[in-house]
């Protein structure tokens, strides 16, 4: 039998809606990107999220270094992003 290999797949989401609007917290109780991690890991995918607010704003090095798919939502705190994470996640393949 062959190893299988999961694509690596990193959510990551603003996570302001959710803390906002309590509305939208009722809709997604673990913000957008926990919904759709849910619908990845039913399709086998290896799946991480991560919002702004974490350490290293959610992506450090590390984490993206074991990424093999980025997945971005941003809404409504584009402005709180910092460069630094834009010039890590956005690095050339």
């Amino acid at each position: 039998m062959e190893n299988e290999v999961s694509i690596k797949v990193t959510i990551w989401n603003e996570g302001r809606h959710e803390k906002l609007q309590p509305d939208v917290a009722v809709i997604y109780p673990s913000g957008i990107h926990g919904a759709i991690a849910a619908g990845l890991e039913n399709e086998g995918f290896a799946v991480c999220w991560a919002s702004l607010d974490d350490p290293d704003e959610g992506l450090g090095e590390q984490l993206l270094d074991d990424t093999d798919v980025l997945l971005w939502w941003g809404h409504i705190a584009h402005e709180e992003v910092s460069d630094a994470l834009i010039d890590r996640s956005a690095a050339p393949c």
